[in-house]
């Protein structure tokens, strides 16, 4: 069954003009999807920019966009979802290996089996009344030797619009998999047909989707199914669920690395060139970093990537990475002029906005985007809203999607096909307490061990409290595709491959608070300080002190010049209570047991260092 009717119409004649595909086992998994979820047509997308205006003319007429004041923001859109859609779902996110064991116990597992016949049984009939899109993409810069090519099936526009941004999308990757290239299987429906099983019709609506959701990983046959959800990496299945969940265990299988990280450029004053890589848990300020403007002269920062990283080990022995998308979807609440001044720059047009409020001037706003709100807005759910109104004007999970190349800081390299070569890897979460402004790590193993007990406050990107403490090692907790303890291992054994080519490995926590509850950090700007640091002992010129928990600056080493900080907030920024970190080792050692004989001895011993030091 392959039906060629398409609902883009461009100078009245039929648009696009393909219909299939030469290569057998795409266009048999074509069908079969076809088969299932039965829709009035099927288009191939070619990622053109007339394909782009065509979708988003249909989308502004259908109610599903709205166009935004050209004056202000040129060809950008602002969407609104259902209430109900607006975040990860992770207790409906699925790890479907054929082994229980290797889901692990920080992974949802159903049984593959099971769960594909649950699955046909909500995909049958799911795209009836509507346009079948299939959307050829690659992860990583055409051809390169890191990047990966997938194909997403999808009954979204919306969704297609914003592949186009954030992935390289089109015909050219079909003609890859035409030539031979290997690709991974992503299917997405929102599950609200437009025809029922008798024929019966419905209008849509403006944000079409199921309260019943699946987010499904089948990690050993590499495919992706999505369904009930419109929103975010719920239905951009090139982003967590491919570029992390099933690329972790491509990666596990293959000797190379799928992580949550931003790549960024450091630049000394003596015009020395160095990459950091660095994993956050999202909303714990990736993007503001990856897009840094230096407070101290002469250093510059230029951005590779702000949310996802693919390393591997180059010939050279050195750690490369990419940045796998080719867009950011950043979120909005707190991207302002005073925090993330590149961030507002890039967004100046061709920028898809989601869950934001709506200027009476038809541009856009949130809250942190201006220090004072505008008297009046429509909020994200579409109602009136004041200053005085009680609630936010933007979700707190709001998002902007915008292409990578439209970054003022972007770096001239960001492309590379190899990558670039990783200096030092840092990993930071939210903590109010204990965890030093920057610390690095003795050795490779003890970097590991760091990323493994980072804990971090829940923020709105994920369902659960805000506010609440939680495991998140590496800042892959909802994302690793496997068995977090062998991920662990996957790391240890990727460092052993390293040997002394391996970067350094370095821990901030941005988020210390005093007494008066107020952080104690400035943050934002002033975090090039850090990075100065990192580099500098990377150069072998900047001094630290050995301690329990790792290497601190030493007096002095750290540039503090021209800071309202006393020394009191200084040593509070550093400081090390024995008590408190003897009961985290208590707490880290409850969560190792949650994985068994799975976590690896090296980790253990490490933990079992960091309380012999604290107790002498």
């Amino acid at each position: 069954m392959t039906l060629t009717k398409s609902s883009l119409q461009t100078n009245g004649d039929s648009y696009p003009t393909r219909t299939g595909s030469t290569d057998p086992n795409l266009q048999a998994w074509v069908d079969e999807i076809a088969r299932l979820t039965e829709p009035d047509a099927i288009v191939w997308c070619d990622g053109s920019k007339r394909e782009a205006n065509e979708l988003s003319k249909l989308l502004v007429a259908s109610g599903q966009l709205i166009r935004l004041n050209p004056e202000w923001r040129p060809n950008s859109f602002l969407a609104r979802t259902n209430p109900k859609d607006v975040a990860r779902v992770e207790n409906r996110t699925f790890i479907c290996s054929n082994d229980e064991a290797d889901a692990g116990p920080t992974n949802n597992w159903a049984a593959p089996v099971k769960m594909r016949a649950e699955l046909r049984g909500v995909f049958a009939g799911s795209m009836r009344g509507r346009t079948m899109y299939i959307v050829p993409f690659s992860m990583g810069p055409l051809g390169g030797p890191i990047s990966q090519l997938g194909v997403e099936i999808t009954d979204s526009p919306y969704v297609v619009l914003n592949m186009g941004i954030m992935t390289r999308m089109g015909e050219t990757v079909l003609t890859m998999i035409e030539a031979g290239d290997p690709w991974v299987h992503t299917v997405h429906s929102v599950g609200y047909p437009l025809v029922d099983a008798s024929g019966i019709t419905r209008p849509d609506v403006e944000w079409p989707c199921n309260d019943d959701k699946y987010i499904v990983q089948f990690p050993d046959t590499r495919e992706v199914w999505s369904y009930g959800s419109g929103y975010g990496g719920n239905a951009l299945l090139s982003k967590k669920s491919f570029a992390l969940r099933i690329a972790s265990v491509m990666g596990r299988d293959q000797g190379w690395l799928a992580e949550h990280m931003l790549i960024i450029k450091l630049i000394s004053p003596e015009g020395g060139v160095f990459h950091v890589a660095a994993a956050f848990p999202s909303a714990c300020g990736k993007t503001n970093l990856s897009m840094l403007r230096p407070t101290i002269p002469g250093w510059k920062v230029e951005t590779i990537g702000d949310d996802i990283a693919w390393l591997r080990q180059g010939e050279d022995g050195r750690l490369w990475a990419i940045n796998p998308e080719a867009g950011f979807f950043g979120v909005a609440p707190g991207t302002g002029e005073t925090t993330n001044p590149t961030a507002v720059s890039t967004m100046w047009g061709n920028t898809i906005f989601t869950n934001v409020a709506l200027r009476d001037d038809g541009d856009v706003w949130w809250e942190g985007l201006t220090d004072k709100a505008p008297d009046h807005l429509i909020d994200w759910q579409g109602k009136d809203w004041t200053p005085d109104s009680g609630r936010t004007a933007a979700h707190p999970n709001s998002r902007f999607t915008v292409a990578a190349a439209q970054c003022p800081s972007i770096a001239d390299d960001w492309e590379a096909a190899g990558g670039v070569p990783i200096d030092a890897i840092v990993f930071g979460g939210r903590r109010a307490t204990n965890v030093p402004l920057v610390a690095q790590a003795r050795s490779w193993k003890h970097g590991v061990f760091m990323g493994a007990t980072i804990s971090s406050e829940k923020t709105a990107a994920a369902d659960g409290i805000v506010g609440e403490l939680r495991r998140d090692p590496f800042a892959m907790l909802p994302f690793c595709g496997y068995n977090m303890a062998d991920y662990w291992g996957h790391w240890l054994k990727v460092g052993k491959e390293l040997g002394t080519n391996a970067p350094a490995i370095f821990q901030v926590n941005w988020f210390r608070k005093g007494p008066d509850g107020d952080f104690i950090w400035p943050g934002f700007g002033e975090n090039s300080r850090v990075l100065e640091w990192m580099i500098r002992r990377i150069e072998g010129s900047a001094d630290a002190v050995d301690t329990p928990i790792g290497l601190l600056p030493a007096e002095g080493a750290l540039n503090l010049d021209g800071l309202d900080l006393s020394k009191e907030s200084v040593d509070q920024l550093f400081a090390i209570d024995q008590t408190s970190w003897l009961a985290e080792c208590d707490l880290t050692e409850e969560y190792f047991d949650k994985f068994g004989d799975k976590v690896p001895p090296a980790l253990r011993a490490e933990l079992a260092s960091v309380r012999y030091h604290l107790k002498d």
